[in-house]
């Protein structure tokens, strides 16, 4: 399928930059929204402005918009000027992390809940039957996740075998009576409105509820991007800091490209309302002491690490996501990438940076 116009928010992240590439490969004519807040964030290391500078210079068919997503006259003003050409929207912009959004709680709201609320009226108004996706999180289900009976092996937690969610974490999870995080509470609160948006007025609406996203051009930095984070601090003898939980904490990780292809047979066959679990389920996982094993064995380098016992507020103990609702429904998508063929691209992509 062909598109003629799609908007991409956070068009110079990780997400946002895969989707671009992917799209206008195909041919279609991609409307970047983004204004580098990941820099305010996170600081000068994290700043998505290379990137900008990459997609305006050698995407054909790119067009870059400077636009915070908070401004509702500005959002509007764009979806106006592209109406009628409109096949897709795809929102990947964000405030994502835990610790940040407890410095800046009203920030975060905003970016995270009202930028949404923005975009999706603008969608109604002048696309309503262009797929609208979004890029949600596990941290919607808050620390449901850490009742569940786990076992400490060596390495690891891992879930009681013969458990209902041995396969992963599905979407029957309840995200209600749970610590969030604020991060967590303003991106349910963007979820549900995306969820609204599909069964209230009838769009084609996802919220993809994402486990550990990663891939070569993830900016990582100590609050936000595990896999990239930790492979930068490998590489430069920087010093890791592991957060609790013994270093066995568990995450799934999917690669950029994985996730983009799943937002490919979305907007193919678009459903109203719809929310899935996506991440590397049980293909894709590792705990934090796994993963440094994985950076050391690949780089060739000694990472220098230190433990603290307190954990992360809301971080998850253990956390694989069920994929195979979406598989279900798109029985066509299939994995790419594996660990170390993920943790490769990004150590040589560290390298050459």
């Amino acid at each position: 399928m062909k598109l003629r116009t799609i908007i991409v928010t956070g068009s110079a992240g990780l997400i946002g930059s895969e989707t671009v590439r992917r799209f206008a490969n195909d041919g279609a004519q991609v409307a970047g929204i983004d204004n580098d807040m990941r820099a305010q964030f996170f600081g000068p290391e994290a700043s998505t402005r290379k990137m900008r500078d990459d997609l305006i210079a050698n995407v054909r068919g790119y067009r870059h918009h400077d636009i915070d997503i908070r401004d509702a006259t500005a959002v509007t003003q764009l979806f106006k000027q592209l109406r009628g050409t409109i096949d897709a929207v795809v929102h990947t912009a964000s405030q994502p992390s835990h610790d940040w959004a407890a410095r800046e709680p009203q920030t975060d709201f905003t970016v995270n809940a009202n930028g949404t609320l923005n975009l999706l009226e603008a969608a109604r108004n002048f696309c309503p039957e262009a797929p609208f996706i979004f890029t949600s999180t596990n941290k919607v289900y808050g620390d449901t996740p850490n009742r569940l009976p786990l076992r400490e092996l060596e390495k690891r937690w891992e879930i009681e075998p013969g458990h209902q969610y041995e396969p992963g974490i599905s979407e029957n999870m309840s995200i209600d009576c749970s610590k969030h995080s604020l991060f967590g509470a303003s991106k349910t609160a963007a979820d549900i409105l995306v969820q609204e948006y599909g069964r209230y007025f009838g769009m084609p609406t996802v919220s993809f509820r994402g486990g550990c996203l990663t891939g070569p051009a993830h900016a990582g930095t100590e609050l936000h991007g595990f896999l990239s984070y930790l492979m930068i601090c490998t590489v430069t003898k920087r010093p890791y800091r592991v957060l609790g939980y013994k270093g066995k904490q568990v995450r799934d990780n999917i690669h950029s490209f994985d996730l983009v292809e799943a937002f490919a047979e979305f907007i193919r066959a678009p459903r109203a309302g719809e929310v899935y679990n996506i991440g590397g389920s049980r293909h894709c996982n590792c705990s934090i002491l796994e993963a440094i094993e994985l950076c050391e064995e690949i780089s060739g380098c000694k990472l220098g690490w230190q433990y603290e016992e307190t954990n992360r507020i809301g971080d998850h103990i253990w956390w694989i996501s069920d994929i195979r609702k979406f598989q279900k429904h798109y029985p066509n998508w299939k994995f790419r990438y594996d660990l170390p063929g993920m943790v490769g691209e990004i150590y040589r992509a560290i390298c050459q940076r």
